[in-house]
């Protein structure tokens, strides 16, 4: 098919060498310098604008950082928008609000282009090795005519529902995923401080109730202190920030997320947002510093 592909990060650019591998053509284009880069080192041609890209394509990625990002792309001068003809379709798998990404497809539908929030996790190495997970928002039809697509990507994709609930069901897993983290990282130190040794605690406690994914993946860096990224803080503080906003004006209770919030507040304040989200060990050992000065 020709595809266009606009969001060449770290993860988008893999996601689209996968689909490059399966023999489609991929037109884009590249906001930033890394992406440019990202592009060359694929052999992609730059288009000028995102409606280029739409004018070129039966269906367009983009994989961006947030809902103004997506709007930009979208809906902003020489956006997708402008360039789409009915009948294109658009698969957004950047993690954004709920609202958003449903203003988004209603405001294309009215072009007659169809629209898909298909947020995923699996972080770059999932990327790499087209092993993530879609979670997909939209209609019924659409997602089986895209679905293949998104099989160059990943390997496990769910249909949620109507327009929306893709963001819905992202946004559930990292409020699940980032209390399991925190978790993790205070049984690590608990265990430590302790005197024991906190590799040989890990292993233990993933073979019981206590085991989770956070503790086997970022569990393992925390025991190396491997802080390098493989899942960007920075990225996890804007998705609890996103749950958290919708929390607030429905009215939820989410006292675990707000806690996290406040340790990843932390963190970005420490200048780790660029580092692994595991780096929520050093703020616990940065506080625990401050309560306990030598």
């Amino acid at each position: 098919m020709r595809l266009g592909f606009i969001g060449l990060g770290n993860m988008g650019s893999e996601m689209a060498r996968h689909l490059l591998a399966a023999g489609h053509t991929i037109s884009t284009y590249a906001r930033g310098e890394r992406s440019r880069a990202h592009a060359v080192r694929l052999g992609l041609a730059l288009a000028n604008s995102p409606a280029e890209v739409a004018r070129a394509s039966e269906a367009v990625f983009t994989m961006v950082t947030a809902g103004s990002d997506v709007e930009t792309v979208v809906l902003g001068a020489d956006g997708i928008l402008h360039g789409a003809s009915p009948g294109m379709t658009l698969v957004d798998m950047s993690t954004i609000s709920p609202a958003i990404a449903r203003d988004v497809a209603r405001r294309l539908g009215e072009r007659g282009v169809a629209m898909l929030d298909a947020p995923v996790s699996g972080g770059v190495v999932g990327a790499k090795t087209a092993s993530l997970t879609f979670f997909v928002g939209g209609e019924k039809n659409i997602f089986e005519r895209v679905k293949p697509l998104l099989g160059c990507m990943g390997k496990t994709i769910f249909h949620m529902g109507a327009s929306g609930t893709g963001q819905v069901t992202k946004l559930a897993n990292q409020i699940a995923q980032l209390a399991c983290l925190r978790g993790a990282a205070e049984a690590l130190l608990f265990a430590r401080e302790q005197g024991a040794d906190a590799a040989r605690v890990r292993e233990a406690v993933m073979t019981g109730l206590g085991a989770s994914r956070m503790l086997d993946v970022l569990g393992k860096k925390m025991v190396e202190r491997d802080f390098a990224a493989g899942i960007v803080a920075a990225l996890h503080h804007k998705d609890i920030g996103v749950a958290l906003e919708i929390a607030h004006d429905a009215g939820l209770p989410l006292p675990v997320t707000a806690q996290v919030m406040q340790q990843l507040n932390a963190l970005m304040g420490s200048g780790f947002g660029e580092q692994d989200t595991s780096s929520l060990l050093l703020v616990l050992e940065q506080m625990m510093e401050r309560t306990n000065p030598s």
